[in-house]
């Protein structure tokens, strides 16, 4: 092994990789270079190279992390300090003896019974312990012997009794009690991460500028007694450069006319939440000013002004002090807001209630780069590796954690991004779970091809999931689809993490679809997501028309060959249906979508998986989808509106039959699950996360 390949390995780099067909894959030397010049770590000489091998080196010496199991061997670092006695500190400040071995697995102390986030301390060196239960909460914790089902939603596409111009966290709150109504048991929602409220191009959940505080423009200002107008907009689409700047102005009228009352229950949750509010906050003001100037991310503004703890910042927040109490005030109203739709949906009965949704990463000119950019990986973006669906890659432009500051901080930046998603919520949906195990990485101003895979801590990562999420009391879905790393689906399985298995991609490896009883149970079963066609939009072949129209990539020949495939595949899935029982009659038409709707609820509602989730799109039979990965205006990505209110909508015959069959299919004894040979077909997988960036 080369001096080059030894230091990529020591920085967590995977130069040997499979794709999405299973062919083998090396990262080139050159690429190598570039991605550890990026990660800070030269390597175009032997002396760069051994430079960097020491700053590792030095950086694993000051690592004062261990994660283990509750009753498990607990592995010490073995620069941590030497056999014999030691004091363990538990979470809650009690203290008892500990006592360290070295053998032939290194230094080591016996198991811990206590889950939690403890300390171990021996001489002057202290290093912080993260004991885990075994698993995550389960679908089977939270409703005991069933099987449940509900929808996925986009926010601003919902509407309700106000007329508005998106759909807000009060609306969220009324449709979660109409789905309660029916039968569901869950909500999945897309991100509503902090965006940039000064900037209203910037409206796709997937780049926040901060995962720890919430998008402000779905804070309901009719909690606190301030009249909402009603908006004079009917159309199909949402109009962002207009809908934005009026929701903005609604806020500040709503702050401005604040009683005492609220201004005290803002300045409690101020104190609660600390500098990190602050410095949010601040950055908030701070956009909307140099915004305004043509500036999109903090890197654009004057240099001054890149020091959060600088003077110049402080003068600013000191001197704006109202503007500041304003973004302060609004991630406030947005926090109450969501717990309200929260307390909506498990009042009225779901199970689960909301499901969050983590994104990936963060935009490298937000927040959290701003406030705390030494947490944060620099120099590269994170994307996706050339494959089936994207033959050149894909770079999505933002950025994510750096598993050394992981270490570093004692995965702190980790756990606080879990606690705020799961803050108002009974599961969460980790966006791109493949993200645990592994990143596609990119150097700024590089092709995508020109990136490497860069390791993560996984089981480090697994069992703090595991011990949030049992303290939340809330579920854990991973979005296991991609370019997934062999052995994963196992160990995020063993973790009791619900995988997502999408109609289309279940299928085995003579290309038929998987019958529902194959399906496996530890799993939330979908028609699809929101970047996928909808059900009524894949009988149609709306997606193709897309494909085409756009002259977007496509594995097919040509146009005729990309729909003479997609008939072959109507006909596999309508047998499928057929054999399954949750269909009858002849294949319908590409036309008549609602038979075959109808029928792919059914399929999907009948598998073994202790959770099925329908995007309403499907439910209610729609054509279009709310994304169209890789585009940008070319499709009216995340502005697409639902055409009535949720309860009017969920009371029309054709939907009220539809929601009754697939409640009972999921009240009905699960189908059996036969051995299967575990091959699938290569059209199951895909390339990873296509997000809009």
């Amino acid at each position: 092994m080369t001096a080059l390949h030894q230091l990529a390995r020591a920085a967590g780099l995977q130069i040997d990789w499979q794709d999405a067909t299973g062919l083998a894959q090396r990262v080139g030397d050159e690429a190598l270079r570039k991605v550890l010049a990026a990660l800070g770590l030269p390597a175009e000489s032997d002396a760069d190279i051994a430079r960097s091998r020491r700053q590792l080196r030095a950086a694993e010496m000051e690592d004062r992390f261990v994660s283990a199991d509750t009753g498990g061997p607990v592995l010490l670092p073995a620069s941590f300090g030497e056999a014999g006695e030691a004091v363990l500190v538990l979470e809650s400040g009690e203290t008892m003896p500990a006592r360290l071995r070295r053998d032939r697995r290194g230094l080591t102390m016996s198991p811990i019974d206590v889950p939690g986030y403890h300390r171990l301390r021996q001489g002057g060196r202290e290093i912080r312990l993260a004991v885990a239960p075994s698993r995550c909460f389960s679908v089977a914790d939270a409703a005991p012997g069933r099987r449940l089902w509900g929808l996925a939603v986009q926010v601003p596409a919902l509407r309700g009794e106000r007329r508005l111009d998106f759909g807000d966290f009060g609306t969220l709150a009324d449709s979660a009690a109409s789905f309660a109504a029916f039968g569901a048991d869950a909500l999945a929602i897309s991100p509503t991460h902090a965006l940039f409220p000064a900037d209203p191009g910037r409206f796709s959940p997937y780049a926040p500028s901060s995962r720890s505080f919430l998008n402000i423009l779905f804070g309901d200002p009719s909690l606190i007694g301030h009249p909402v107008s009603q908006s004079a907009a009917t159309g199909d689409l949402i109009d962002w450069s207009a809908a934005i700047p009026e929701r903005l102005a609604l806020l500040r009228a709503a702050f401005a006319a604040c009683g005492e009352g609220v201004r005290d229950a803002v300045a409690a949750y101020r104190r609660r939440s600390g500098a990190a509010l602050e410095s949010h906050a601040v950055f908030d003001a701070l956009h909307a000013r140099f915004f305004a100037r043509g500036a999109s991310g903090w890197q654009q503004w004057p240099a001054e002004f890149h020091d959060p703890a600088g003077a110049a910042v402080s003068e600013f927040a000191a001197s704006h002090a109202d503007e500041v109490d304003f973004f302060v005030f609004g991630q406030w109203l947005a926090k109450i807001s969501l717990d309200a739709a929260q307390k909506a949906a498990t009042g009225a009965g779901m199970a689960i209630g909301l499901v969050s949704d983590l994104a990936v990463g963060m935009d490298p000119g937000g927040s959290h780069a701003w406030s705390r950019r030494d947490e944060l990986l620099t120099g590269v973006s994170v994307g996706a590796p050339p494959d089936i669906l994207g033959p050149d890659g894909q770079n999505w432009g933002i950025t994510g954690f750096s598993p050394q500051a992981l270490r570093r901080t004692g995965f702190d930046p980790f756990i606080a991004t879990l606690r705020a998603g799961l803050d108002h919520a009974g599961g969460i949906r980790i966006d791109h779970a493949l993200g645990l195990s592994r990143l596609w990485v990119v150097p700024q101003g590089e092709a995508p091809g020109e990136g490497a895979y860069l390791t993560y801590p996984l089981e480090d990562m697994l069992r703090i999931l595991a011990i949030e999420s049992n303290r939340a009391r809330a579920i854990v879905i991973g979005e296991d689809l991609g370019t997934v790393p062999e052995g994963l689906r196992e160990r995020l399985e063993a973790r009791e993490m619900l995988g997502m298995r999408v109609l289309w991609f279940e299928r085995d490896e003579d290309g038929g679809f998987t019958p529902p009883g194959n399906w496996s149970r530890q799993a939330a079963a979908m028609t699809g997501t929101h970047d996928l066609p909808t059900v009524a939009g894949w009988w149609r072949e709306r997606d193709i028309d897309w494909t085409w129209r756009l002259q977007r990539s496509s594995r097919a020949e040509d146009e005729a060959a990309d729909r003479a495939a997609r008939s072959r595949d109507r006909t596999l899935l309508w047998r499928s249906f057929l054999e399954a029982g949750t269909a009858t009659g002849p294949e319908p038409a590409p036309a008549e979508t609602d038979a075959f709707t109808e029928a792919a609820l059914a399929h999907v509602g009948a598998t073994a998986c202790d959770l099925a989730i329908i995007p309403m799109e499907d439910l209610l039979g729609l054509v279009e989808q709310p994304n169209l990965p890789g585009t940008i205006d070319e499709h009216p990505n995340w502005r697409r509106r639902m055409p009535d209110r949720t309860a009017t909508l969920l009371a029309e015959p054709k939907v009220a039959a539809r929601i009754a069959r697939l409640a009972g299919t999921r009240q009905g004894n699960p189908p059996p699950q036969p051995a299967r040979s575990g091959k699938r077909h290569p059209g199951t997988v895909l390339p990873g996360k296509e997000e809009t960036r």
